[in-house]
């Protein structure tokens, strides 16, 4: 192979990236890709460079041999542009020093937007003990993002001496039956091992990994790159500069900024794609049963009436929320001569899924929606919620609760978790930022993380929100020493940390904490017979006045009465405060005959116990003869019992993840987020009515603390785990679970909330139309700067013009089934929705949109870019 055909080979694959099989957007992409490939900068190309070369011919080999030497260092396998295979050089590194920041994160991927890690597949044979198999992935649906998702494969058919199976991605939980295709295959005549059926599973498996990225400026990367890449070459020294040495580079250099261009122009058409607003589709809304019968009760009846509702309590049922024995007519009672809810299904789950002839109605019922939610729940990729959202969410979460992959590779995580350290960067620092703009000035930003990255996550904190916005680092104990993992022998990692940084520390104001004291086995026992053993349990109030003299008064009572300080002290000032006020003064030269005759008096007083508030540091005494004084601001009721508490440390060893199984109806597998340290996070942060948000939600444990404990909030999810997890869970919220931290909430049930799914970038790519139009046909243009993409459709399609009548119809109906117009429209100009209807949505400032006859230009972001 000669040089130029290497070159041309190398171009071909790392622009057009590898051969991958199966159906998702990447490979309508890669299909846009290769055609603007083939038929328009690779026979431009070699037009060119023909050109170019006629004056020094003997220069061909070189030039071709120094553009594959730079552009291979700069492509991956799947075409993202970035650092692969290039030296380190100082002047890469200089834009990072400056003179707000002289140290800041430099990685080899900060250029990029992370997609998705997936595996580059290609059909397969294998053949195993005289068996032959064959993998067919031709109608494997890819994952649109980068949710972890198992492999599972079914028996297609057989072809003479060949088994074929087809391989999918799951859907909500399902699994590959080996017994099932075993006992498929006997039926065929076909017998071979369990063993070697797995072994070819498990070789088709070991296909590479790849991480998709689009480089956010590919054009000023390139370019940058060469004229480094050039910089090193000119004062290497290998080479004479003749005149005609400097007009070869500048051949060279000429020749390499027209590929560049092009290419730009493609990664550009793919982040404009990316960054694109997004379809809200699929909405529903799931509402208690009180909250529609305090405005209309007729409107529960009407839904008891509905013929769907046998759909309702099923899913009821499934849920446990009700047994077998459930009777609709149950659910109101007489009430007078009207009805009314009774209240043992006061908090039952309408899912409007079930009724959506009915949902305007009870939309009807708020005179402003979205006030009217306790949340949302985005089934969505996260960068891709968090951009479509950053308008309507502006500044206006208080708390940010994340939980991202902690990089570590486990199985049992919900997202792919095993990335180079850069790659993890890229993911996380995007997002981040994105919830930096939906964070208020007095917002906080909370992360969970372990040993594996919080150095890393620290640094790019410290860089989002600058050092001094750090606000705290909790150490959060993660389980026994058994069973986890061991940096080096003897030593075992059983922490993890929460990093908290404040959107602005000069307007943070968190909450106090404090948490239970344990207390020995004396004072548990006069906790639980405090009744029996003491006559008289007695609240005391000081004077705000005697905050001030309180250090002075107990001195003067221990050192001129010679009153014991534990013994005597607190009891006589809770039934002396005028005269222990008094007494306090500076200008008291002398103990009075008052306060000596209280003295006494309060000796001869029986055993008791007696509550002295005050407003900061506190302890509790346990004395002689059965007496315990505490201050009143420490004493909290937990699970029932009295405990006196003491202000929280940063040291969370009572919130143990490991001790979680189960919450909510949910099974969580071991070391997911107890309900307990999101309670305790939320409690630190926020004030009822705050909205608490989530970017990786999982199970949804953090979204349903913050129902419970009277917040609003907004959580974003991706794959199964949305169904399977989180939307399962809340429903059980409403309807009154009792799990995690609903006892210390005293969380009965009922609320409000809407779930949606968006647009996501592979859905984009897939329904994208780009023509087969001649490329570089603009003879007033040069070539490789022209916009290619200017005359494709995209999707346009929505789009029906009316050439007569010079009037453009919508018809969103053309994209995608179920789009929720209103909801799309609200993220899109930032506007919160405060009335729907069949034909309109009024916003919070008074605009009214008819949605039946929508003008072209609101939606134009949406579908054109």
């Amino acid at each position: 192979m000669t040089r130029e055909q290497k070159f041309f080979s190398a171009l071909r694959d790392v622009f057009v990236g590898a051969k991958v099989e199966g159906e998702s957007g990447y490979i309508n992409l890669m299909r846009i890709k290769s055609r603007y490939y083939e038929a328009g900068v690779f026979p431009k190309l070699q037009e060119d460079i023909n050109e170019a070369l006629k004056q020094f011919p003997a220069f061909r080999d070189e030039l071709f041999e120094k553009l594959y030497d730079f552009f291979h260092r700069y492509f991956s396998e799947s075409g993202s542009i970035y650092f692969r295979h290039t030296p380190l050089h100082q002047n890469v590194y200089e834009k990072v020093y400056t003179n707000d920041k002289d140290v800041m994160l430099f990685w080899k991927t900060h250029m990029l937007y992370y997609v998705k890690t997936d595996r580059l597949f290609r059909s397969l044979e294998v053949e195993l003990d005289g068996q032959k198999f064959f993998l067919d992935v031709s109608t494997l649906e890819h994952k649109k993002a980068n949710e972890k998702r198992d492999i599972v494969y079914s028996f297609k058919e057989k072809r003479k001496d060949t088994l074929v199976f087809e391989v999918a991605y799951s859907e909500r939980g399902r699994k590959t039956s080996v017994d099932d295709i075993l006992r498929i295959l006997r039926k065929q005549g076909v017998t071979i091992s369990e063993d070697a059926l797995e072994r070819a599973f498990r070789i088709f498996e070991k296909q590479s990994k790849v991480d998709y990225f689009i480089n956010k400026d590919a054009k000023a990367f390139l370019e940058e790159q060469f004229n480094l890449w050039l910089y090193q070459y000119v004062f290497s020294g290998v080479s004479e500069w003749t005149e005609i040495r400097i007009k070869q580079l500048q051949t060279l250099k000429d020749i390499a900024f027209k590929i560049i261009a092009f290419i730009s122009q493609f990664e550009n058409e793919l982040v404009k794609i990316w960054n694109k607003p997004k379809f809200v589709l699929n909405s529903n809304y799931v509402i208690t049963l009180d909250r529609i019968a305090e405005n209309d009760i007729a409107l529960v009846e009407k839904l008891l009436a509905h013929k769907n509702l046998k759909a309702q309590i099923e899913e009821w049922q499934q849920l446990d929320i009700v047994d077998g024995s459930f009777k609709k007519a149950a659910v109101l009672e007489k009430n007078g001569k009207g009805k009314r809810l009774a209240k043992s299904y006061q908090y039952l789950p309408i899912d409007t899924k079930h009724f959506k002839d009915v949902e305007l109605e009870v939309l009807a019922l708020f005179d402003n929606i979205d006030e009217a939610l306790d949340g949302r729940l985005i089934k969505s990729e996260n960068y891709q919620a968090l951009n479509t959202l950053k308008l309507k969410h502006h500044e206006r979460v208080k708390l940010f609760y994340n939980d991202p992959p902690y990089n570590t590779g486990q199985d049992e995580f919900i997202y792919e978790d095993s990335f180079q350290s850069a790659t993890w960067l890229t993911m996380m620092k995007d997002r981040v930022q994105l919830c930096q703009r939906l964070l208020s000035n007095r917002g906080s930003f909370a992360i969970s993380i372990d040993e594996n990255e919080v150095s890393h996550c620290l640094r790019l904190l410290d860089d989002t929100f600058t050092r001094a916005c750090r606000a705290a680092v909790a150490s959060v104990k993660r389980g026994s020493v058994t069973g986890h993992k061991a940096i080096n022998p003897g030593l075992v990692n059983v922490t993890e940390y929460v990093p908290i940084y404040a959107a602005d520390r000069t307007k943070w104001n968190p909450n106090r904490l404090y948490r239970p004291r344990e207390r020995n086995d004396r004072y548990n026992s006069f906790i639980r017979n405090r009744n029996e053993h003491h006559e008289k349990w007695e609240f005391c109030s000081l004077l705000d006045a005697f905050s001030e003299y309180k250090a002075i008064a107990k001195n003067r009572l221990r050192k001129e009465l010679g009153l014991d300080f534990e013994e005597e002290i607190f009891r006589f000032i809770c039934d002396n405060r005028d005269a222990v006020i008094q007494f306090a003064r500076p200008d008291a030269d002398k103990v009075s005959e008052e306060v000596r005759k209280a003295i006494d008096k309060s000796k001869k007083q029986p055993s008791r116990v007696v509550h002295v508030p005050r407003a900061e540091e506190s302890d509790f005494y346990l004395l002689d003869g059965e007496r315990i004084i505490f201050y009143t601001d420490r004493l909290r009721e937990v699970d029932g019992k009295l405990v006196t508490v003491e202000p929280m440390s940063d040291i969370w060893d009572d919130v143990v993840p490991n001790d979680l199984h189960n919450e909510g109806g949910v099974e969580l597998k071991k070391g997911k987020k107890p309900e307990k340290l999101l309670h305790r996070i939320i409690e630190l942060c926020t004030r009822p009515k705050d909205v608490v948000a989530d970017a990786f939600l999982g199970s949804g444990t953090s979204v349903c603390v913050a129902q419970k404990s009277g917040r609003k909030w907004l959580g974003i999810e991706l794959g199964d785990h949305f169904d399977t997890k989180a939307l399962v869970r809340m429903k059980k919220v409403l309807a009154g679970d009792h799990s995690g931290v609903s006892g210390s909430c005293r969380w009965a049930g009922g609320g409000f909330f809407k779930y949606f799914s968006l647009e996501q970038y592979e859905d984009t790519l897939r329904r994208a139309k780009y023509d087969d139009a001649d490329l570089f046909d603009d003879p007033n243009t040069d070539p490789y700067h022209q916009y290619v993409f200017l005359r494709d459709l995209k999707m346009l399609e929505a789009l029906k013009v009316d050439t007569k009548k010079s009037k453009v119809k919508v018809d969103l109906g053309k994209l995608y089934d179920g789009i929720d117009i209103a909801e799309t429209l609200s993220n899109l100009t930032g506007k919160w929705i405060k009335r729907i209807t069949a034909d309109s949505v009024e916003f919070d400032d008074g605009d009214l949109v008819d949605i039946q006859n929508l003008a072209w230009k609101r939606i134009k972001p949406l579908i054109w870019w």
